[in-house]
């Protein structure tokens, strides 16, 4: 792979960061849930709101980043702690989505179940865009990689049971912190759960093959 293409594909995928963050912006502002693995820091950025959902954000993929760290240990290669960078900027273009969107009124119910399912297929044609620029994995992907890596079990069952296991850990956290109420994973986290997946597939196949032409610089 030439640098020229190196550098298209690391420009594709800040772009795709972007989208992706904008996604989650739209779902947040729905205000019925947000996707899995965004929920632990919703149900954060909710109690202690004196850090943005975008702080929050941040925070959480750090952790996420510590724990491949610990996971792998002399396995976690040092191009990884790209992620890092990779938080911050998903985490500031989140809370620049959300800016945006604070001059609307979403106060209708049909529109806010539909900011969650316009959010979630944002974030997954972001998410697409993400894997066919292939230079570097969120920290959620590859905190599950991780995992499946060790325990040498498939990477979709770890995706499935780490998505379970944010939804519970916020749920948790929401009974904790809200007087036993639920708060910040709702109906829109289930609707999230289920199209994100949906919505990465629709996207993938019609992408694949032009934009990689585009990054390969053929016509």
């Amino acid at each position: 792979m030439s640098k020229k293409e190196t550098a298209k594909r690391y420009i594709l995928f800040i772009i795709s960061l972007f989208i992706s963050a904008q996604g989650v912006a739209i779902t947040k502002t729905g205000d019925l849930g947000v996707s899995p693995i965004s929920s632990v820091a919703n149900i954060m950025s909710e109690k202690f709101q004196i850090l943005t959902m975008g702080n929050w954000l941040i925070i959480w993929n750090c952790v996420l980043i510590l724990g491949q760290i610990i996971i792998l240990q002399k396995n976690f290669k040092l191009i990884q702690l790209l992620q890092i960078p990779v938080s911050f900027l998903f985490g500031y273009f989140t809370d620049f989505g959300m800016w945006l969107l604070s001059y609307f009124d979403f106060s209708f119910y049909p529109v806010r179940i539909a900011l969650v399912v316009v959010g979630t297929f944002v974030l997954g044609f972001g998410i697409a865009l993400a894997v066919i620029a292939n230079v570097i994995m969120n920290s959620g992907e590859a905190f599950v990689k991780a995992v499946a890596d060790v325990t040498q079990k498939k990477f979709g069952n770890v995706k499935i049971f780490f998505d379970v296991f944010c939804v519970v850990f916020s749920i948790i956290l929401s009974l904790i912190f809200f007087n036993f109420s639920i708060v910040g994973t709702r109906e829109g986290t289930i609707i999230a759960a289920f199209l994100t997946g949906i919505s990465v597939k629709l996207f993938s196949k019609p992408l694949k093959n032009p934009v990689e032409k585009l990054l390969a610089g053929k016509n």
